[in-house]
């Protein structure tokens, strides 16, 4: 059962859960508390770092004048950490002269639930933009918010008097990903599209496909549209990625079973964000919870294009890439304490709306190569789930094989039978062509 806590401070169970999952070759980037010494990050690698107490933590970038370049950073209290509803961290962006290119900031809510907190920031060039255009050295800065913290933005008495998790001083590990998007090749309109199709969509009803979600970004399960079929535990955060391609709008739906025993009603009780490629959030949605099925759909967003970059807001602004979207479910630990500790069936349906359009044409490989397509699907094993922990980017149009682009352009829900055939097809090519290699190698004369 929670513990007493002072108002707007909540002390949770800590359930057996699975910690966050960092990338397998995630590299080492040691916080700094000023620029001095700050870990330089390269674009296309992701890091490992810790934030403590109220410190801040700073990282370097060396930018050249022509890239945009975003670097999300995911947060992790430890489990059963106390916590006030503003507890929670920003991030910025800020030149040599400490000038913010861009600023973001994400809390933990009123759940008050510890689980992975993702906020980013960038360094765009943008038309009319006068800032944050030179290259050079640039600067990524995190810091803790929240009740005890310098900005003062939580929740409850204020008091900062050592009972939370902030105030205590707690260490959080953090992952950090850069990404680099190139310059077009050509000018791009940038007008925003003012015409879509803004109507609620009927989630689909298919037969529900087994799939187990990933603990991190890295281990998202790859998912298509349709119905899949999961578990959770309170406490536990899983992601899962879409393939979505330029003009392709996406929609879901959560569903939580119902509970064995009621007793109750917990307030913000399963929460779904929407992410994009770089992590940056889009749209997120939640529902209450006493004990019987319930379920919670993200509102209707625009189909992803380029010029969405230039809207005023989001999250149309959010949805300027192509590549793998994310949908986070986090159960929050207090369901443990009303409803016991489950697991809980949880329903993830998606649907991919409009067509796929070709992309702007970048001038060069972005950072990751790949990274702004979205290429061959990952591979799909025997039931129709999705494997876990594949790789997120792709091949993409600059190097994929074309008739798998094809798949992915324009077979999302055509069946998963095509996509085996497909990948076996491709393996033993690719095995056959190995193979004559060595026995040329070993035959020159052949």
């Amino acid at each position: 059962m929670a513990s007493a806590s002072l108002p707007g401070r909540v002390a949770v169970a800590a359930p057996d859960v699975p910690s966050y999952a960092f990338a397998d070759d995630v590299r080492s980037a040691p916080a700094t508390t000023g620029t001095t010494g700050a870990a330089r990050l390269e674009p296309g690698a992701t890091y490992r770092s810790s934030l403590r107490g109220e410190d801040k933590a700073y990282y370097r970038l060396e930018l050249d004048g022509m890239s945009d370049v975003y670097v999300s950073v995911t947060a992790i209290p430890r489990a059963g950490a106390t916590l006030a509803a503003g507890d929670g961290i920003s991030v910025s962006v800020q030149d040599a002269d400490s000038v913010t290119c861009s600023s973001d900031s994400v809390t933990v809510g009123t759940a008050v639930s510890p689980q992975p907190l993702t906020a980013w920031g960038a360094r765009e060039l943008l038309p009319g933009k006068g800032l944050c255009r030179k290259a050079g050295t640039y600067y990524v800065v995190v810091e803790r918010t929240g009740t005890g913290s310098s900005s003062g933005t939580g929740s409850g008495s204020g008091s900062g008097e050592g009972d939370t998790d902030l105030s205590d001083g707690r260490t959080w590990d953090l992952e950090l990903a850069p990404v680099s998007e190139a310059p077009l090749a050509k000018a791009a309109a940038t007008r925003v599209p003012e015409v879509w199709d803004s109507s609620t969509p009927t989630p689909p009803v298919d037969e529900p496909v087994s799939v187990r979600g990933g603990a991190g970004f890295a281990e998202a399960a790859a998912v298509e549209q349709g119905v899949r079929s999961d578990e959770i535990v309170p406490g536990q955060t899983l992601f899962y990625k879409v393939p979505v391609d330029w003009g392709q709008q996406l929609s879901a739906t959560v569903d939580l079973g119902s509970a064995e025993k009621n007793s109750g009603y917990v307030v913000d009780a399963l929460e779904m964000t929407l992410y994009n490629p770089v992590r940056a959030s889009v749209k997120d949605t939640g529902i209450g919870y006493g004990g019987s099925q319930k379920s919670a759909s993200l509102p209707p967003v625009p189909p992803v294009g380029y010029a969405n970059r230039y809207a005023p807001t989001d999250p149309t602004k959010s949805l300027r890439f192509a590549g793998s979207y994310y949908l986070v479910v986090h159960l929050a630990a207090q369901v443990a304490d009303r409803f016991g500790e489950g697991p809980y069936g949880l329903t993830l349906r998606v649907r991919l709306g409009g067509s796929a359009q070709a992309g702007p044409g970048y001038a060069r490989q972005s950072v990751p190569q790949g990274f702004f397509d979205v290429g061959a699907p990952d591979p799909v094993p025997s039931g129709g789930g999705s494997l876990a922990g594949a790789d997120a980017s792709g091949d993409g149009a600059s190097g994929g094989d074309p008739a798998m682009k094809a798949v992915a352009v324009g077979g999302i829900g055509t069946g998963s039978v095509l996509l085996m055939v497909l990948g076996v097809w491709t393996l033993t090519a690719r095995r056959r062509a190995a193979a004559q290699m060595r026995v040329n190698a070993q035959n020159p004369t052949a």
